[in-house]
């Protein structure tokens, strides 16, 4: 005990005469001037005095060279001038959001420190303390995230705005993009919401319903919680007469008048290509983390991968009702498209479904979770066989199969013993397929499911899998994704729409960081290839052949759960050239026995297929595979043949016209030695007789 004292008076003897507290004050003050000049400078680097123009503008989509697609527009953009509307409007806002909002540079002491006590009593973050620039500081630049690190650059990019725009010029901003609930952003759009009045019309006692509604406008809607609307507009009223912005008058007659609402509209949303950009909203909330309201009120420029020419094409060609089976029982028969370019993963085009797009509604190309019968069988089952050592040409068995309680039959209900793999591949049979998976193991078959970008669930995880029995199943995106390995060398890129986004000032707020997935190897991607180039030339895909293109695809079709219709539930066709993958989902929202489709795959969605690759080809370089079909191949070795047959004959031929010439060299020979005998001694007697002369 006594060592134990001695060392700690060691302890603080060493502590004292180093002064240790001192310098560990020291280096806390120095951390807290750098975090001071860190969160200073980034502010100074922010472009805010290009905000005000920002916020006016709306979100622009930019195709994939960088060229204007299209602008989603609501009518919010069309603001208010705070000079022209009544002095309680804006007095409303301020008495409620920020009192001390014309005496403050930015932000308020008082406040914060209100909010900080607040929040460590609460022992977390829960707002307030944040003046009108604050708000106009999140809301058009910070993302919505409850932080301390957020709260520092909010203060510090509000004195930046306070030193570029003038206290009315930042109440103008802020009323003009802020949302007051009911799909209402700014204050005119949400006065025609709730009165069906411009804002310059509104009362006292309107425009501190108003304002009221800022703190929580869902809340707070009095569409549906009407009286804790009024009591917050009471507060409101009651804040702006004790501020003398009212007189006492006044506030008697506002609190007791009766609000009557009238929907007026509110904000309304446009823009062009909706399904494609939609997909892009979709994409921006849910992988990079930014919310509706920030998009739509932002003025954002978001960079995509669309191809416009690409994307008219398929719209066209989903406005041709004529190319679609008829509608049954009132409801209209559905579908989803993508398109998509296999070697960046980049999304060209994208169509989610027929009829009038709702915004942000129920997209097919993307939503859509229906099983995708056998499109699934070359990613798996031919695909991991392939990389077990079978050969394109390798028999299969097309003979009854039991594995458990499951048993598989082909959709003729016939069975033709020995098939070479790319047969039962280009005529879509179910059981080979099946007793294929079996051979090689399960667990393969799902290994290669995983690397193709296609989740599973436990229920899926059975033989039926390699014919798309699945639980849930996949979308349009997801498998054209998975195909994009074949034509892309073995290697899958993940599906994208957005290339980046920049913010109102200029700021990049995310860009795409593309992931590849090495799936399979080169040999085996040309192999499958090969085989669903049959498909397309021979096979079931006949029907999507176009003249001049290499086209590889796979059909695929779901059965109806009645045993007593003959018909399908789901179509499906999957295809790619070179340089563009397509994916198409065909059938009912809701299937029944009203509500099927009567024909096969190669009767209705094929034909779409076909109509929407014509289209988009003549706006893709023309490329072919590094393979050809196993038709070709096949044809081309018979062509070998036959030649080698031919040379053969030949040969014979002239061997033996040379054996039948042959036999007469003797006696040809044996004349001409007589004719030089005869020349020979004519010669000789010449001589000798000019010798003699």
């Amino acid at each position: 005990m006594e060592r134990l004292r001695s060392l700690w008076k060691a302890i603080k003897r060493f502590w004292k005469n180093r002064h240790i507290n001192q310098i560990l004050l020291l280096l806390l003050l120095v951390l807290f001037l750098l975090s001071i000049l860190f969160f200073a400078f980034m502010a100074s680097q922010a472009n805010v005095s290009s905000l005000k123009e920002g916020l006016s503008q709306s979100t622009v989509i930019y195709d994939k060279n960088e060229e204007t697609a299209t602008a989603i527009t609501t009518n919010r953009t069309e603001g208010i001038e705070i000079d022209e509307v009544p002095d309680h409007v804006p007095n409303a806002i301020i008495a409620i959001e920020d009192e001390r909002f014309y005496k403050h540079n930015g932000f308020d002491i008082k406040g914060m420190a209100r909010a900080f006590f607040n929040n460590l009593f609460a022992g977390r973050i829960t707002g307030g303390g944040s003046t009108i620039t604050q708000q106009l500081t999140k809301n058009a630049l910070l993302s919505s995230t409850q932080t301390y690190k957020r709260k520092v650059e909010e203060l510090f990019l509000a004195v930046e705005i306070e030193k570029h725009y003038s206290k009315n010029e930042i109440l103008q901003m802020y009323v003009n993009q802020v949302y007051f609930g009911s799909g209402a952003w700014g204050i005119n759009q949400a006065s025609k919401k709730y009165f069906n009045k411009n804002i310059e019309n509104i009362s006292i006692s309107e425009a501190a319903l108003l304002a009221g509604l800022l703190k929580a406008p869902s809340a707070l809607d009095p569409y549906n919680n009407y009286k804790a609307a009024m009591e917050r507009r009471n507060l409101v009223l009651n804040n702006m007469n004790e501020m003398g912005m009212i007189s006492d008058s006044e506030y008697k007659n506002a609190k007791i008048e009766k609000i009557e609402l009238k929907d007026g509209g509110g904000s309304t949303i446009k823009r062009d290509f909706p399904y494609y950009v939609d997909a892009v909203l979709d994409e921006a909330i849910n992988k990079y983390g930014l919310s509706q309201d920030e998009i739509l009120t932002r003025g954002y420029r978001i960079y995509t991968e669309l191809d416009q020419n690409i994307q008219a094409s398929l719209e066209d060609v989903y406005k041709q009702d004529r190319l679609f089976p008829r509608d049954k029982g009132g409801a209209m028969v559905q579908s989803g498209a993508v398109l998509l370019d296999p070697s960046t993963g980049g999304v060209r085009g994208l169509v989610g479904g027929r009829g009038d797009a709702v915004f942000r509604g129920f997209n097919r190309a993307t939503h859509i979770k229906a099983q995708p019968g056998s499109t699934m069988k070359p990613l798996a089952a031919y695909t991991p066989a392939l990389e077990e050592g079978y050969e394109i040409d390798s028999i299969l068995k097309d003979e009854p199969i039991v594995v458990g309680s499951y048993k598989p039959e082909n959709f003729s209900k016939t069975f033709g013993g020995d098939v070479p793999m790319y047969k039962a591949l280009e005529h879509s049979l179910n059981v080979p397929a099946v007793w294929l998976l079996n051979e090689i193991g399960l667990e393969k078959g799902l290994d290669a499911l995983n690397r193709f970008g296609i989740s599973v669930d436990e229920e899926d995880k059975y033989l039926g899998i390699a014919l798309g029995g699945m639980h849930k199943g996949i979308s349009p995106l997801e498998l054209a994704e998975a195909y994009s390995a074949f034509p892309n060398q073995g290697k899958r890129n993940d599906s994208h729409f957005i290339t980046k986004i920049v913010g109102p000032t200029g700021n990049i707020i995310t860009e795409h960081k593309g992931k590849t997935t090495k799936v399979t190897s080169k040999a085996v991607a040309n192999d499958i290839t090969s085989m669903l180039l049959n498909v397309v030339e021979t096979g079931t895909g006949k029907e999507a052949s176009i003249s001049g293109v290499q086209l590889a695809g796979k059909t695929g079709s779901t059965q109806l759960p009645y045993s007593d219709i003959d018909g399908t539930k789901d179509q499906w066709f999957v295809g790619y050239t070179p340089n563009l993958v397509g994916s198409i989902w065909l059938g009912y929202d809701q299937t029944d026995r009203e509500h099927y489709l009567s024909g096969k795959s190669s009767d209705d969605v094929v034909p779409i297929f076909k109509k929407v690759m014509e289209k988009s080809l003549q706006y893709t370089e023309p490329a072919e595979f590094e393979v050809n079909s196993v038709n070709a191949m096949l044809a081309g070795e018979q062509q070998k043949q036959e030649t080698r047959k031919a040379i053969k004959e030949k040969a014979e031929e002239i061997e033996g016209i040379v054996k039948e010439e042959s036999k007469k060299w003797p006696i040809m020979l044996e004349q001409a030695k007589q004719d030089f005998e005869k020349v020979s001694r004519l010669i000789k007697d010449k001589v000798q007789e000019f010798v003699e002369n």
